[in-house]
């Protein structure tokens, strides 16, 4: 196993990502790991390593503006929703490329605000997603957002949430937004681990996905909350294997 750092320029900014590589010569499925709210790609390196010991890629990368501790570039302040889709986009274009990459199977997994991510891609890019993973996907973003400021007038130049400054311009983007009709078509297997006692995203949120798609399972993680434990991570990190094993293309 190695780990090589990827650097990714697009839209005018530089995105850091960090390539676990397995030991076999040839091609491998990968997984792309999308961060949460000022969270940052090394939160995944533990479930990425233990992938690449059992012969999966994995990538994990920091958003750009996602996080105080980013190491892609980009403010804070300037960081929507979309930018950090257009981030994952340019994950995926770039490594579906890659010479070791099995392209026919890469698979994305979404943690919080990067599921709400992950799911707006995997609805434009179907064709290059092999299966989808979230970890209590964060889809009631807009919804909160929307109805604490309920007008456009109500939108302030910045906002202080959970130690990182968001810009006017992610609320701006977010106004009227449903994300539950902008998702619906991807047609792969997709699995949602969520915790029981989450009090930042309800539960329900991931249970209303069972009306959108067709091809869902919930594994319901009882006691965890937003944020799992050592031994819930660890499940999370077999759970993903497992689910990448029964889905991967022959």
């Amino acid at each position: 196993m190695k780990t090589v750092t990827v650097l990714i320029s697009h839209h005018e900014r530089e995105l850091h990502g960090n390539f676990v590589m397995p030991e076999q010569v040839g091609k491998y499925p990968v997984v792309i790991y999308s961060h949460g709210y000022n969270g940052v790609g090394e939160d995944f390196k533990k479930n990425a390593e233990y992938l690449a010991q059992n012969g999966i890629g994995a990538f994990y990368y920091d958003f750009c503006g996602g996080s105080v501790r980013s190491k892609s570039s980009m403010k804070t302040t300037e960081m929507t929703i979309f930018t950090e889709k257009e981030d994952l986009q340019a994950v995926l274009s770039i490594l579906k490329k890659q010479e070791n990459v099995d392209a026919d199977n890469i698979f994305v997994f979404g943690a919080s605000q990067g599921g709400f991510v992950t799911t707006l891609v995997a609805e434009e890019c179907a064709d290059d997603i092999r299966g989808m993973v979230l970890l209590f996907p964060a889809l009631c973003i807009a919804d909160n957002w929307n109805e604490r400021f309920p007008n456009t007038e109500d939108i302030p130049n910045s906002e202080d949430l959970w130690g990182m400054t968001l810009g006017k311009r992610f609320f701006e983007t977010l106004r009227g937004f449903d994300i539950f009709t902008h998702i619906g078509k991807y047609q792969r297997n997709i699995l949602i681990m969520h915790g029981d006692q989450d009090e930042i995203v309800p539960l329900e949120y991931s249970q209303r996905l069972r009306k959108v798609y067709s091809n869902v399972k919930i594994e319901v993680f009882q006691g965890e909350a937003h944020g799992f434990s050592e031994v819930g991570n660890q499940r999370v990190g077999e759970m993903t294997l497992g689910f990448v094993l029964q889905n991967k293309k022959v």
